[in-house]
């Protein structure tokens, strides 16, 4: 039987950022995140990893890959190059992990810090799961949470967006240093990636949420990432189509193709940059429809 996470003391159970991780696995019961004491290690056994060991261990990264080769061969009877099975690997990481930021920032304007040594990660169960060891965050100096142990106001928005975007690029400079020889990219590609993941974990969630939820963070994630703003790639690219009957269809533009038309070329992402409008309208329609 897997060993089951132990729960944090009730000293350590609610931080500045517990309400947003309750709220995210409300809408979306698919992803947990516990928060654990400092004293208590970060689960790294019975399929967790930590981000650290993704990150220096290169026999970690082999047994995290070889979940990917195997779900790739199960779900497409056929294998995968190495470099499609390592951008799954990321990717699958990845989009979680950046909800780890992304969610307190949106829900309420808190950024927390965590470097790799402060996370763990689990896909093997069911639901993805993380556990975080808190730390220090940045929010807005009218927030009472700026009263609390390990709190770091920062003057403005465009500051607060400023450490959000430091926060994930601290996380992920480790991972993809680790993953980008196996995935054959580098630099731009890399980082264009990230910024995919950014947008697209954050805009799910909030479409969850509700409308007016996927509209406010359409706008907020078009100022976090501008398309100017280093190491990262490229911007949302939010944009507007035209379905059956004069409908809009709401799309974006993603910075990097996941490579999946490797395994089925008539199967393409309706973000993708490979997927043209034509066919993005087509699948966007059905998915409205269904």
């Amino acid at each position: 039987m897997p060993t089951p996470l132990p729960a944090p003391r009730s000293a350590t159970a609610v931080t500045a950022v517990t309400t947003a991780y309750a709220r995210l696995t409300e809408a979306l019961p698919g992803l947990t995140v516990t928060e654990l004491p400092q004293d208590t290690p970060l689960p790294a056994t019975d399929g967790w990893v930590t981000a650290a060991a993704l990150a220096k261990d290169a026999a970690a990264l082999d047994a995290f890959l070889a979940w990917d080769d195997a779900q790739i061969l199960r779900d497409n009877a056929k294998r995968g190059r190495p470099d499609v099975i390592a951008g799954f690997g990321l990717h699958r990481y990845a989009w979680p992990a950046c909800l780890l930021f992304t969610a307190p920032w949106f829900l309420h304007r808190r950024v927390p810090r965590y470097p790799v040594t402060h996370v763990s990660y689990d896909r093997t169960r069911g639901p993805m799961s993380l556990a975080v060891h808190p730390g220090p965050f940045a929010c807005l100096p009218d927030d009472p949470a700026a009263a609390l142990p390990g709190a770091y106001p920062v003057p403005d928005e465009e500051s607060l967006r400023a450490e959000l975007r430091d926060a994930i690029a601290e996380h992920m400079e480790p991972l993809l240093t680790a993953f980008g020889p196996r995935m054959r990219r580098r630099g731009r590609a890399l980082w264009g990636l990230v910024t995919d993941e950014i947008v697209e974990g954050i805009w799910y969630v909030a479409e969850l949420l509700g409308e007016h939820e996927k509209r406010r963070a359409e706008h907020s994630l078009d100022l976090l990432l501008p398309g100017t703003t280093k190491p990262y790639a490229g911007s949302p690219a939010f944009r507007v189509l035209t379905g059956p009957a004069g409908r809009p269809l709401r799309t974006r533009d993603r910075v990097t193709c996941c490579m999946y038309y490797t395994l089925d070329p008539d199967d393409t992402c309706a973000t993708c940059p490979r997927t043209c409008d034509a066919t993005r309208i087509a699948k966007l329609t059905a998915v409205a429809a269904s």
